[in-house]
């Protein structure tokens, strides 16, 4: 009788695990949901023009057709491509220049000044010049990505590596830790918080960037679906491909913050994946 009950009371349990985990992935989504609900009665009760403005179904439809088609993933991985190529190339050099400015003094007095005068400039007002000096091929688009990842990358790097408790660096040298085990132990791991704070902007501002970028004479990506569609009033494709910007953002930033789950583990912020509040 009392394995019977024990055997109840874990299935109870059980059962309320599952509830309060489906309410919790569940919940980032009830806002969406609910705009999405209100959009559709908006245009189906007539309040917005559905001409200019189409229902949520409409815009289904014409996910479905471009998904059929293939064009959807097609220009989905273009953007894709170009977006993975200038963070890479435009977070690497920010992180690499993010720590020699934090750890050598020299460093920083030679460039720190030089960056942050050139990481006032809108990277998007330099578009004409880019096309001067590239063209209208993939450079510009990689180019002016690179640009947009670089300075949030550097600026958080660089940001973690001077907050580093000093009392940790010279418990480090009592120990003995050479110079390169002092940076592979002590010091990124310490910036390691900050660094991927400053992925997860440059995340948002690598979308940003290329939105703008596929639409100067893109043979492909999501902006060049966009304008395309504009040319023909395809108001439906447009709103697409706002929305695929929009979930491609989206899967950017859960990932980041799975990584943080994983590499930040020892982080007492991080152990439950929730941050300090439950």
């Amino acid at each position: 009788m009392a394995d019977v009950s024990v055997a109840g009371f874990t299935a109870d349990k059980g059962r309320r695990l599952s509830v309060t985990g489906l309410k919790k992935a569940l919940a980032p989504w009830a806002l969406p949901i609910v705009l999405l609900i209100l959009w559709e009665l908006a245009t189906r009760t007539g309040l917005v023009n559905a001409r200019l403005m189409p229902a949520p179904s409409t815009v289904a439809v014409a996910f479905w057709r471009a998904l059929v088609d293939g064009s959807l993933i097609y220009h989905t991985l273009a953007s894709t491509q170009r977006a993975l190529i200038g963070l890479v190339i435009g977070g690497g050099l920010g992180f690499i220049i993010g720590i020699a400015n934090g750890l050598w003094k020299p460093a920083e007095t030679l460039l720190d000044s030089t960056l942050q005068m050139v990481r006032n400039i809108p990277h998007l007002a330099l578009i004409p010049l880019v096309i001067l000096w590239f063209g209208i091929g993939e450079t510009p688009k990689i180019f002016l990505v690179a640009i947009g990842v670089f300075f949030p990358i550097y600026i958080n790097t660089f940001y973690g590596v001077r907050t580093i408790d000093p009392q940790l660096v010279e418990m480090a040298s009592v120990y003995g830790l050479d110079r390169k085990a002092l940076i592979r132990r002590i010091i990124l791991p310490g910036a390691l918080p900050s660094i991927l704070v400053g992925l997860r902007y440059a995340l948002g501002f690598m979308w940003l960037t290329l939105i703008v970028a596929e639409t100067i004479s893109a043979p492909s990506g999501i902006g060049y679906m966009t304008m395309n569609a504009r040319e023909f009033l395809q108001t439906d494709v447009m709103l697409l491909g706002i929305i695929v910007y929009a979930l491609l953002g989206k899967g950017a930033d859960v990932a980041t913050r799975a990584i943080e789950r994983r590499v930040l583990v020892w982080h007492p912020a991080y152990q439950t994946g929730e941050g300090v509040t439950q």
